[in-house]
């Protein structure tokens, strides 16, 4: 059977098997100029009757290219009306959002892209996109997920329907009718019937690992196995197998071992423990996508530590991507935006005297105080507890909350320190900051309870009498924090 002919049958069994389109339906088509997107334009429209779709191009020049992008986008322009198809065709300034957000070329170029396809299609009433991806692109994509550590998720490939996170929270239908056809296949298929379609050239530079793999890395395993393409495709499917299956386990455990909160998405401990390595790794990566809406940003270094830190002491905390925080409870374990983040400290109140030696009753804390024999003890070696050489700090000490231009000398440094700018490097919570306890002598921060005390207060070898205090949280445990 010829090309022109053979193509269409195996893309409409495709999207049968998957079930990509729905009948009667307006359905847009992402269209570079490059063989893989003209070939899936013309296919569908061969498809169009059989199934009652109403087709609508959308082109966005990305504006990096200079000439040869403005030549795309009237290639396009030109097949749109030699084809009959309505068409849009946008620019929009990929270099300037990707300044912006700090994304690579790549990056940048396909978010622009798809919130462009999101806007024609919610102009237009559609429901879905088109793109032209093909095996060599689920192949390519495959090793560069593995080059770069992805886990299952990563190794799965592009699926052949997704729902792609739009910066608003809403979900844009991405299908891949072509994900089984071949760039080669695609090639041939416009060559047979003229479309002349254009060449990126962007495509061939080495700057970017996407183009490595493709012109370098394929040809090397090529050699180990010619049907590589064919072998990383039915992995992603396989994969992805398992992956629904394990999906399927995950969701049983939301509402019990994990539950959203406002805000965030709070474990129980005991429950945690009790799942397998697996589960455990998979219900992490479930909570943040469903706090950040995607995982662009999550690798598995982030799900590590996070296992690490689930395993340690109630009261660890772990900054993650996109201004998440991870806190550790008592009983149950929280991941929140920081803003939101419980703080566990008492809020202080005012000024305090403390009673040294002695016992001291404030707000949330209980503070004891003794006066002890010299010898050198480690400093700060107990989160809520330090030491200082009493004839330097005396007794006169008092506990407060942080004041605008409050500096202290941190232990370890030879120069003071701005307090602000010492919650900001030791990632104290924002929203904890004014919770803090701070004990002094008079206008002179001594201790920033919990972190650091001052270089200048530390116990030395000539020290002859140490202070000890303790401060003890009488909040701790509430709420599982």
């Amino acid at each position: 059977m010829k090309m022109e002919k053979q193509l269409p049958r195996l893309v409409l069994s495709f999207i049968e098997e998957h079930s990509l389109i729905e009948k009667a339906k307006l359905l847009v088509v992402g269209v570079s100029g490059g063989a893989d997107s003209v070939c899936l334009l013309h296919i569908l429209l061969q498809l169009r009757d059989e199934l009652n779709l109403d087709l609508h191009i959308a082109h966005l020049n990305h504006q990096l290219r200079g000439e040869e992008s403005d030549a795309d986008a009237r290639y396009v322009s030109d097949l749109a009306q030699r084809l009959a198809v309505p068409v849009t065709i946008e620019s929009r300034d990929v270099a300037a959002y990707r300044a912006e957000n700090r994304l690579s070329v790549e990056e940048a170029a396909r978010e622009v892209r798809y919130a462009f396809f999101a806007d024609v299609a919610d102009s237009i009433g559609a429901e879905a996109v088109a793109v032209g991806h093909t095996a060599d692109d689920q192949a390519e994509t495959i090793l560069m997920h593995l080059i770069r550590g992805s886990g299952l998720s990563g190794l799965r490939g592009m699926q052949p329907l997704s729902n792609w996170r739009l910066p608003d929270g809403s979900n844009l239908k991405v299908i891949r009718p072509l994900l089984q056809i071949d760039r080669e296949e695609t090639e041939a298929y416009c060559k047979a019937l003229n479309l002349s379609p254009r060449v990126d050239s962007s495509n061939l530079l080495p700057k970017y690992l996407r183009n490595r793999i493709r012109s370098e890395l394929m040809s090397i395993i090529e050699g180990y196995n010619p049907n590589i393409r064919r072998n990383l495709a039915r992995t992603a499917r396989l994969i992805a197998d398992d992956m629904a299956h394990i999906a399927g386990e995950v969701s049983q455990l939301w509402g019990t071992t994990a539950i959203e909160r406002s805000g965030g998405v709070a474990l129980d401990n005991k429950a945690f423990e009790s799942l397998s390595l697996s589960l455990k790794r998979h219900l992490l990566r479930s909570g943040l996508e469903r706090l950040l809406g995607s995982l662009r940003d999550i690798e598995e270094v982030h799900i590590e530590s996070l296992l690490e830190v689930m395993e340690q002491p109630a009261g660890k905390r772990l900054s993650l991507p996109e201004g998440l925080l991870f806190i550790g409870g008592y009983t149950e374990s929280l991941i929140t935006r920081e803003e939101n983040a419980p703080c566990p400290l008492p809020l202080l109140g005012g000024e305090h005297k403390l009673v040294i030696p002695g016992e001291t009753a404030l707000p949330g804390w209980h503070v004891k105080a003794e006066i002890k024999d010299s010898g050198i003890r480690s400093q700060d070696s107990v989160k809520y507890q330090a030491v200082f050489d009493f004839d330097l700090v005396g007794a006169d000490l008092t506990v407060r909350a942080r004041r605008d231009g409050d500096w202290f000398q941190p232990l370890g440094m030879s120069h003071s320190k701005k307090l602000q700018d010492f919650m900001t490097d030791s990632k104290i919570t924002r929203a904890w900051r004014d919770r803090v306890p701070l004990v002094c002598s008079g206008d002179q921060i001594l201790w920033v309870v919990g972190w650091r005390i001052d270089e200048r207060m530390k116990v030395t070898p000539p020290t002859t009498r140490v202070l000890e205090i303790e401060f003890e949280n009488l909040t701790s445990g509430r709420e599982g924090f």
